[in-house]
């Protein structure tokens, strides 16, 4: 700032300093000043314009979590006028199915919101809110732009649960700093996207802000805000957003009934399962409740899962691609493999997401 203000003085706003400070020297300055004020004054217009359309298509979400250290918290947008939300895949959606998550729009109303259908594959969720609503305003994903490196975008997200009723989210003005393919972790945790994502050059990927939406300066939808992860090579937090045009096709899917996820496993299957949990060495806690988180309450000594360094204490996420939403799921998960299987688990352990790979045993019934 020191040099810019120096340069500014040396030059007088390009007119050098040898040049006699005349009335018409002071009024070509005004005249330059004006003519940086008018060109500036309607982009701040306009994107003023575009926050206070967008907002109200903002969804503050609250569901699972608030407990070590998981948010109870996340974002997500309006993509249809009867009450379509589109938010990130995550635990805060891992709430009993006839409960759901609540659901507060950017006027303060609240909804329960009821999961419709997922592709944990693009962190995708969309969920329905209830009673049933129509002419909602809304985001519409088949309109969504891909734009270039060097986009002035606006970033729209509850982070850090600025927002419980009817205060609107967070916005933060960034840059579309690349496109490129999604290689990050966190802690030792692998994600199953790695398609295409804009890294953004602003602070987006906050707690709770997962599920946001990016739009460029004029409105139009970009990107959804994805989770807080570090990026494999650098080590460094990272701040990125999925394209809407990825999530475009399986909105409308979803939204229609005609999509089934990847490596979507049915709770109401009844085939047998061909082992155990305590056969890979996971002693579980008790199923006391519809969705009992899936924590290790013991690990067995000389096992599969003692030589991995599972711990007790551990909250199992993932079974591969598959988002464990209880013991019964991750039960029910493990019971399918078949003997010999290479299956990989992401286990929570306080602040560290831990990945472990283990073999499936030989049946045991």
């Amino acid at each position: 700032m020191r040099l810019a203000a120096s340069r500014a003085s040396d030059s007088n706003y390009g007119f050098p300093q040898r040049l006699p400070r005349t009335g018409l020297h002071r009024a070509l300055c005004a005249l330059v000043l004006f003519v940086q004020i008018i060109a500036v004054a309607p982009s701040v217009s306009a994107q003023v314009g575009t926050i206070d359309a967008v907002l109200p298509r903002m969804v503050k979400i609250f569901g699972a979590g608030g407990i070590r250290n998981l948010e109870a918290f996340s974002t997500g947008f309006l993509i249809s006028p009867d009450g379509h939300v589109a938010t990130i895949w995550n635990h805060v959606l891992d709430v009993h199915p006839e409960q759901g998550v609540t659901a507060i729009l950017d006027d303060g109303r609240r909804y329960r919101a009821h999961l419709v259908g997922a592709e944990p594959q693009l962190n995708l969720a969309v969920l329905k809110l209830a009673p049933d609503e129509t002419g909602l305003p809304h985001v519409n994903p088949a309109r969504a732009v891909n734009v270039a490196p060097g986009t002035r975008v606006l970033a729209f997200s509850n982070m850090f649960r600025v927002s419980t009723g009817d205060e609107p989210v967070s916005v933060l003005h960034g840059v579309i700093a690349a496109r490129t393919n999604l290689a990050v972790r966190r802690g030792a945790f692998e994600v199953p996207y790695g398609g295409d994502v804009y890294i953004i050059d602003a602070v987006t990927n906050n707690p709770g802000a997962g599920g946001g939406l990016i739009t460029t300066l004029d409105g139009r939808p970009v990107a959804m805000i994805g989770r807080e992860l570090q990026n494999d090579e650098s080590n460094t937090w990272i701040n990125y957003a999925i394209p809407v045009t990825e999530l475009s096709p399986v909105i409308a899917e979803i939204i229609s009934g005609r999509y089934t996820a990847k490596n979507r496993v049915d709770d109401g299957d009844t085939s047998p399962a061909q082992f155990r949990t305590e056969d890979v060495g996971l002693v579980m806690v008790p199923d006391v409740v519809a969705r009992t988180p899936a924590w290790v309450e013991a690990v067995l000594l000389d096992s599969p899962a003692n030589r991995a360094g599972i711990r007790a204490d551990d909250l199992v996420l993932f079974l591969d691609d598959q988002l464990i939403q209880s013991c019964d799921m991750f039960r029910k998960t493990i019971g399918r493999l078949e003997s010999g299987d290479m299956f990989r688990l992401v286990l929570r352990r306080g602040d560290e997401l831990v990945t472990v790979d283990l073999l499936a045993p030989p049946t045991k019934r």
